[in-house]
């Protein structure tokens, strides 16, 4: 069977003991389950930022992420629109400096 190209979709959260996150970390779970047919989540990683300040801080992270039906090349606006809206709404919920939500390539075998 041919690979079918799709777009991985990840959001990078903050993994904090704060009803705020886990709040949003639920909310996203469910868009992106309903939205796409479902999502992975995994806790506890562990990352490094430099923040606006310049100061290097280390963070707790949970990577949620989930495969779209479609390719980034052929829906790229749509994409575009989808992952700016779902950064902006974690900013929003969030008392964070930034939010990475990544997007590229991947191919199903199947």
């Amino acid at each position: 069977m041919p690979l079918s190209e799709k777009a991985r979709i990840e959001i990078y959260l903050p993994d904090l003991p704060r009803r705020a996150y886990q709040d949003l970390l639920d909310e996203l779970e469910q868009e992106l389950t309903y939205t796409f047919g479902g999502c992975t989540l995994v806790r506890g990683l562990e990352g490094n930022y430099l923040s606006r300040a310049g100061i290097p801080i280390r963070d707790r992270i949970n990577l949620l992420y989930t495969d779209t039906p479609f390719s980034i090349v052929d829906h790229f606006n749509d994409v575009s629109r989808y992952v700016d809206e779902l950064r902006m709404t974690a900013i929003n919920a969030l008392e964070e400096e930034a939010v990475l939500v990544a997007v590229y390539t991947v191919f199903h075998a199947g």
